[in-house]
């Protein structure tokens, strides 16, 4: 059978191959074994703790101990060893147990201090019971988590806190009483010492207030005094003062009259240059404004030619590149012969009649050597009349160009006739 604990208990088993005792959480029961689950919860003990002091005088101590198994390995062996068990009678004999102890303790303590000893140092008797209880406690693995001593009672048949507490409360009624006539005193002592003091220190003030008044009125004499001579002081460096003013306002107004005296000639000296000056700047003036006019406008003309001539030069170059482009295309049509280039060109120009009425202009009055050139019968039809006049004309032409400038006739136009 396999058995599981809680977080607050333990198993303690015994039997078959176990040779004193197994304390743990969780185990396997095996046949021939037994187990007790225990708690280690601490219980709240209640207790009313009867004993006799040094002067046989007996009390009730009320008290509550929580108290319960400490959980180290050493202590959960003794407890469980000790008295581990969960039935009732168990945990009776654990709650007498601890009672038990924690009495004798109490009265083994209690027994060598004085009630008063008790009463005055309860921190001190209440760590010594503590300290007993546990020593005997170890011894069973268990510890006090808890204490809490509650205040001393009369034990039955004991009045020892009851007159403690009437005499507590006389000897307080009769401190309240005599603080009560002590405050009364003081405060009547106080209030009379009050009266003088206030009666003192108005008398002080006032001797104070008119020592005071007397020293102000002195202090305003000699104030009246010191004002009356100063006033009198000013009075006399004002009259000097006025004097002195107006002669230094007259001698300011002379200099003053002087100095506008030759400001005025100055004025009127200036403004004759001026004028004078004014003049001659305005016929320079003048004479540079028509001299710029003349020199703007040749520069005017100048540039205008200039523009004109340049818009010449650009059209003369224009159409020469013109000129030239058609050139290089005349010349690529007759297929590079420069010679029949400059043959037509001449045509085209009407170069050769210029150079026939220059040539007749040349030799007018002159006897020249005139060919005659017949070519043909002149009674053809008119058909191929025109076309025969053309060749006609053409040989002396030629011929005459040829004298002239020494330059042949293409090929295809006809040849020179030759010199007989």
């Amino acid at each position: 059978m396999f058995k599981v604990t809680n977080a607050n208990e333990y198993l303690v088993i015994t039997g078959l191959n176990i040779p004193d005792i197994k304390v743990v959480r969780k185990a396997i029961i095996w046949p021939g074994q037994r187990y007790t689950q225990f708690s280690l919860t601490p219980l709240n003990y209640t207790l009313s703790l009867h004993a006799m002091t040094i002067e046989k005088l007996e009390f009730t101590l009320p008290a509550v101990f929580t108290i319960g198994p400490e959980d180290t390995p050493e202590s959960i062996m003794k407890y469980a060893r000790l008295l581990a068990a969960n039935d009732a009678h168990s945990i009776h004999h654990i709650q007498e147990l601890v009672t038990g102890i924690v009495e004798g303790e109490t009265r083994v303590i209690a027994a060598g201090m004085t009630m008063e000893e008790i009463f005055k140092e309860r921190k001190f008797f209440k760590e010594h019971v503590l300290q007993g209880v546990q020593s005997e406690l170890n011894q069973f693995g268990m510890i006090i988590y808890n204490a809490n001593v509650k205040q001393l009672q009369d034990a039955p048949g004991s009045e020892y806190f009851k007159y403690l507490r009437l005499k507590s409360q006389e000897g307080a009624i009769n401190q309240a009483k005599v603080d009560v006539a002590q405050a009364q005193m003081i405060g009547a002592v106080g209030e009379k010492e009050r009266e003088a003091e206030q009666r003192k220190n108005i008398i002080e003030i006032e001797a104070t207030t008119v020592i005071y008044e007397q020293n102000r009125k002195v202090d305003i004499a000699k104030a009246q005094s010191q004002l009356e001579t100063e006033q009198t002081i000013l009075n006399n460096n004002v009259k000097i003062a006025e004097i002195e003013s107006e002669k230094k306002a007259a001698l300011r107004e002379a200099e003053l009259q002087r100095n506008i005296e030759i400001q005025n000639a100055l004025v009127t000296q200036e403004r004759e240059r001026a004028d004078k000056l004014s003049k001659t700047v305005v016929e320079a003036e003048m004479i540079q404004a028509l001299a710029d006019a003349e020199l703007y406008k040749a520069k005017s003309q100048a540039d205008a030619k200039f523009y004109e001539q340049q818009r010449q030069a650009d059209a003369m170059k224009v159409n020469f590149e013109a000129q030239a482009e058609g050139l290089k295309l005349l010349h690529q049509a007759f297929n590079g012969d420069s010679n029949a280039t400059l043959q037509f060109l001449m045509l085209d120009r009407g170069i050769y009649q210029d150079l026939a009425k220059a040539n007749a202009e040349a030799v007018k009055g002159m006897s020249p050597k005139i060919s005659v050139w017949n070519t043909g019968n002149e009674n053809s039809d008119t058909t191929t009349q025109t076309i025969r006049d053309v060749y006609k004309s053409l040989p002396p032409l030629m011929s005459i160009i040829n004298e002239q400038t020494g330059i042949k006739p293409p090929g295809w136009v006809g040849t020179l006739p030759t010199e007989q």
